[in-house]
């Protein structure tokens, strides 16, 4: 009988997926509500969570992270800094004109702008890294309602694992491996 290592299980795991990840199944870690595990496939993978942990009542500034089903729509990359090789997903590279509107009062509030714009907004071209990678959640999309949370992503973590301000953030090394196998279709679902 043939012996697998762990990381051979690992890589088997994600290769059954291949032709496209359906579920990212994403909780809180035991005792540590602002870091989680991603399991992918039976594949798991760390992650970052928001600030507040995970909510089932979100609403804009409170930096937790919703409790939810989110499918994922489409994602930004900086070329200079995050290769994207293969993805089914709709991908725009981020220039230094791109902002999200995080204004509920705002007519683009949880929508991209371009920049400058008068109202508050984040910068998407980011000094920190984190959004390198950044895949946009159908959080608060369509329909939107005033309050209920903006800008919430699939993107990059910092090295620490630290807390994010309500979005969930993996590692360079892991996002880079789960794109070639994500499209419109891929849930990203936050549970207890």
């Amino acid at each position: 009988m043939r012996s697998y290592s762990k990381k051979h299980e690992r890589n088997e795991a994600v290769a059954k997926n291949r032709k496209s990840l359906r579920i990212l199944t994403v909780r809180a870690r035991p005792g540590h509500p602002t870091q989680g595990f991603m399991n992918v496939g039976g594949t798991v993978f760390f992650c970052a969570l928001g600030r507040g942990g995970i909510t089932a009542n979100k609403r804009e500034g409170d930096g937790r992270t919703p409790l939810a089903a989110m499918r994922i729509l489409s994602g930004y990359f900086r070329r200079d800094q995050f290769t994207v090789n293969r993805t089914r997903l709709p991908m725009r590279e981020i220039d230094a004109a791109l902002g999200w509107c995080e204004v509920p009062g705002d007519r683009n509030y949880n929508r991209p702008v371009r920049l400058p714009y008068a109202a508050s907004h984040e910068y998407m071209r980011r000094n920190d890294r984190l959004y390198d990678a950044c895949l946009v959640l159908d959080w608060n999309i369509s329909p939107r309602r005033r309050g209920r949370g903006s800008a919430i992503f699939f993107h990059l973590a910092r090295p620490d694992f630290s807390p994010t301000q309500g979005c969930v953030a993996v590692s360079a090394r892991t996002m880079a491996r789960l794109l070639p196998y994500l499209n419109e279709r891929t849930v990203l679902k936050v549970v207890r």
